[in-house]
């Protein structure tokens, strides 16, 4: 049974999580053998669920290699799995990891082993990571593959942190260019109409397109934006299902400029799951499976299924590969090279980094296509505003005069 507890340690500091136990006596004790003194402890209401971990925290990448790390350096230096897992509990800032850690290191202390403690939360360490951490228990090299997937851990993030960043600029534009219209639109055009109608003169032309603009959101824009918002209902629940999902991943490869550098990101990151499941001595139809898995794009995921049938049946994986667009051609001759060599690990290191400097290279082009584009678009609707707004004026006087 799950409890949640309220306590604090010997220093003083505050300390709240859950634990599992089968009565709240052992759960005590359990707390009191990490040092802990119990101010409350009650058990968690089972009314709403939590195994798909959408009540669950988030533990964020950096803290996941940072753990990652720290935990391959105290075992290279001698320092148990159970003592190595605490010291790390207590000295990390995230409330999320710091719970998970302790859910493990009461699994290990009832007699499961380290992978199979980790398995129990998905929602920070993934299959592909447990599988690894399965491998090096039983190989007895488990500090050399926290140091790999350290390091895998740390590339998947700064590949995603380059796309959000290319993306930064281009929405702050926009978001400071919907604030000026709306305080041109809604600020100054209404005194400005007002005074000219009083005036007597006729509204200059690109003031009238945007008057019947704003009567037409004003009449019908409730409508507009119920539509809207069942489109995009509609649409987020299609996207959902299988076919949505992989509809939409289809069509993001084809479009242009961003589909290339997509399919180029994902293909460096199958290439490295492939290479560190090859590397740790896993078989490779695992290893397809696995990789498989953990790939984000579902059109990716379904080549690499069906090139997995086709090496079960004797194929290979180069020949299988030559047969789908998906993967390009470099993947391909490498793959080759490295099935014929027997250092397949090795060659698909090499395709993921030349991936990623081909991803780096056209995500850099690509900002530098947006920023302009945002800049002449951004002008001429300032612009555009800027004559609805001041043309009244200039009108206004000449009435006066």
């Amino acid at each position: 049974m799950d409890y949640s507890y309220l306590g604090y340690t010997a220093d003083r500091q505050i300390v709240k999580g859950k634990v599992s136990a089968a009565d709240a006596q052992s759960a005590a004790e359990m707390l009191s053998n990490f040092g802990y003194r119990v101010v409350s402890l009650k058990p968690t209401s089972t009314f709403l669920p939590t195994t798909g971990g959408f009540l669950k925290s988030k533990v964020k990448v950096s803290e996941l290699v940072t753990f990652s790390r720290q935990l391959s350096l105290l075992l290279q230096s001698g320092v148990g799995i159970v003592q190595s897992l605490e010291l790390l509990s207590a000295q990390s800032t995230d409330k999320a990891l710091k719970t998970v850690l302790f859910e493990v290191v009461n699994d290990l202390r009832r007699g499961k082993n380290l992978s199979t403690a980790m398995a129990e939360h998905p929602h920070v360490f993934s299959t592909l990571y447990c599988k690894l951490i399965s491998v090096g228990e039983q190989t007895g090299s488990l500090e050399a593959v926290l140091r790999n997937l350290a390091d895998y851990t740390e590339r998947q993030a700064a590949a995603t942190a380059k796309i959000k960043q290319a993306m930064m600029y281009p929405v702050i534009v926009f978001c400071l260019g919907l604030a000026v219209a709306a305080i041109m639109i809604f600020v100054l055009m209404p005194a400005l109409v007002d005074m000219f109608a009083q005036l007597g003169g006729t509204l200059p032309l690109p003031t009238r397109i945007l008057l019947s603009t704003m009567t037409f959101l004003q009449s019908y824009g409730v409508y507009l934006l119920v539509v809207i918002l069942a489109v995009g209902i509609v649409g987020f629940l299609y996207f959902r299902t299988p076919n949505g999902r992989y509809n939409r991943d289809k069509l993001l490869l084809k479009v242009p400029v961003i589909g290339r550098i997509a399919l180029v990101n994902e293909l460096s990151r199958c290439c490295r799951s492939l290479s560190l499941l090859f590397h740790a001595g896993l078989p490779l139809p695992e290893v397809m499976t696995l990789t498989t898995r953990a790939t984000g794009n579902r059109v990716v995921a379904r080549s690499l299924s069906e090139v997995e049938q086709d090496m079960l049946r004797g194929q290979g994986l180069a020949t299988p590969m030559s047969k789908r667009e998906v993967f390009l051609p470099l993947m391909v001759e490498m793959t080759k090279v490295g099935e014929e060599t027997g250092n397949l690990d090795e060659s698909l290191i090499v395709v993921a980094e030349n991936y990623e400097i081909e991803a780096d290279r056209r995500t850099q082009t690509l900002l530098g296509m947006i920023e302009p584009a945002m800049t002449i678009a951004m002008g001429l609707g300032v612009g555009f505003l800027a004559l609805s707004v001041f043309m009244p004026i200039y009108s206004s006087l000449s009435l006066v005069g």
